[in-house]
C-alpha cells in the first residue's frame, strides 16, 4: 500500500511539471509574451521550477501529517471529487477579482492540481474515520494487526493490560474512549481514599500505554447518545468501530455477548496462561485453611489456582502431596480437586500411578 501511495506522489510531482508547461502555454496563448518574445524562453524553466517546488513542498507537508497511508479506488474518487469542488469554489473567487484572465487560469490550474492531490491523500490516510464525516459512507478498515481493542474502566484500573502490551503480544490498535477517560478522572478525584487510589492507578496505566512506542493508542472522541450508561456506550462504540472490548467485568462480558460484540476477557487470558494440571497428577500443596465441606483443606498453587483437598483439613499449616482427582474450569478461574496420597488405599495408589 505504501508503494502505491509513493507512486501517486511521484505522478503528482510529474503532473506539477506538466502544469508548469501548461501554465506557460496559457500565458503565451493569451499574448502575455507578445511584447517581449525573448521573455518566453526565460520564463519557461522558471515556471517549471516554481510548479516543481510547489509540488515537492505539498508532498513534504503531506508526509509531515501522514499516518498509515493506504490506497483504494473509492478513496481516490472521493478525494478527486473534493479537490475539484474546492478548486471550482476557488475559481469563483478569482473570477470576482480584476486579475487578467490568463493569471486566473494559471492560478486555477495550480489550485486544481494541489487540491486534488490533498483531497486524495487526506481521505486515504483518514478513511478509517471517514464515516464520521460523511454519514453512510464507510471504507474497508485497514489497520495494523487485528481489529481495534476498546478498553473499559475496570481493565485499565486492573493494570494487567499494560503488562500484556509490553510483552509485544498485542499488535492491534488500543482505543480508549473519551467517556472512559472522564470516568477515570472522576474516580481519581473521589473523596473516598480507596476509590481515589484506584482512579490514579488507572491514569498511571494509561500513561504506561501511551509511552509504549510499539502500540497505537487512540483517544476516541466520537460523541454517542447522551444519558447512556458507560457499558452501553462501550458496546455501541465497539459496533461502530467493528472492534473488540477488553474487560474483566463479568456483567459487561455477558451483555456484550448477547449483542454479538466480541469480548477479550483479561481474566480468561490469565487463566489460560496458568500451569496445566491434569487428573491423576501428583503435586505438592500447602494447606492454609479449611474448606466448605467437613474435612476439606484449601491451598493454592504458585499461580494462584485454588486446590481443594478432601481429607486435608487436618493438615493445615503443612505441605502435603496430593493426587489430582479433577479440574474444574469456571469463568472465575480454575479449581483443582484432589486427595492426599498417603490417605489413598493401596489399590487406589496403584491405579493412580498407572493413570499418571
Amino acid at each position: 500500500m505504501k508503494l502505491g501511495l509513493w507512486v501517486f506522489r511521484a505522478v503528482f510531482i510529474l503532473g506539477c511539471v506538466g502544469a508548469g508547461l501548461a501554465a506557460h502555454r496559457i500565458l503565451d496563448d493569451a499574448g502575455v509574451y507578445d511584447q517581449q518574445p525573448e521573455i518566453a524562453r526565460k520564463w519557461l524553466p522558471f515556471m517549471i521550477f516554481i510548479f516543481l517546488v510547489a509540488g515537492v513542498l505539498t508532498v513534504v507537508l503531506d508526509l509531515l501529517f501522514s499516518r498509515r497511508p493506504v490506497q483504494s479506488f473509492t478513496a481516490v474518487f472521493f478525494g478527486l471529487l473534493a479537490g475539484l469542488i474546492t478548486a471550482a469554489l476557488f475559481r469563483l473567487v478569482l473570477d470576482a477579482t480584476p486579475l487578467p484572465k490568463a493569471y486566473v487560469n494559471a492560478a486555477y490550474l495550480t489550485m486544481l492540481v494541489i487540491f486534488c492531490y490533498l483531497g486524495v491523500t487526506v481521505i486515504i490516510q483518514t478513511k478509517d474515520n471517514f464515516r464520521f464525516i460523511v454519514p453512510y459512507v464507510e471504507f474497508s478498515r485497514e489497520t495494523r494487526g487485528h481489529r481495534p481493542i476498546i478498553l473499559d474502566t475496570s481493565v485499565i484500573i486492573d493494570g494487567r493490560v499494560a503488562d500484556v502490551c509490553e510483552t509485544g503480544f498485542l499488535d492491534a490498535p488500543i482505543v480508549i474512549p473519551r467517556f472512559v477517560l472522564q470516568e477515570l478522572q472522576v474516580i481519581a478525584d473521589a473523596e473516598d481514599k480507596v476509590r481515589r487510589k484506584r482512579g490514579r492507578r488507572g491514569l498511571d496505566m494509561l500513561n504506561r500505554l501511551r509511552r509504549n512506542r510499539s502500540l497505537d493508542v487512540i483517544i476516541h472522541d466520537t460523541t454517542l447518545a447522551a444519558g447512556e450508561m458507560v457499558d452501553s456506550k462501550l458496546i455501541n462504540l465497539a459496533k461502530l468501530l467493528d472492534g473488540r472490548i477488553m474487560t474483566n467485568d463479568f456483567n459487561l462480558n455477558k451483555i456484550a455477548e448477547l449483542q454479538n460484540v466480541e469480548v477479550v476477557n483479561i481474566n480468561e487470558l490469565a487463566n489460560a496462561l496458568k500451569s496445566v494440571v491434569v487428573a491423576g497428577e501428583r503435586i505438592a500443596v500447602d494447606i492454609i485453611k479449611v474448606g466448605e465441606e467437613p474435612g476439606q483443606g484449601v491451598g493454592y498453587l504458585d499461580d494462584g489456582t485454588m486446590v481443594v483437598v478432601d481429607g486435608g483439613g487436618s493438615a493445615i499449616g503443612r505441605q502435603v502431596n496430593i493426587m489430582v482427582t479433577s479440574v474444574l474450569q469456571t469463568s472465575a478461574g480454575r479449581m483443582v480437586f484432589g486427595r492426599p496420597v498417603d490417605a489413598e488405599p493401596a489399590a487406589g495408589r496403584a491405579a493412580g500411578g498407572r493413570r499418571a
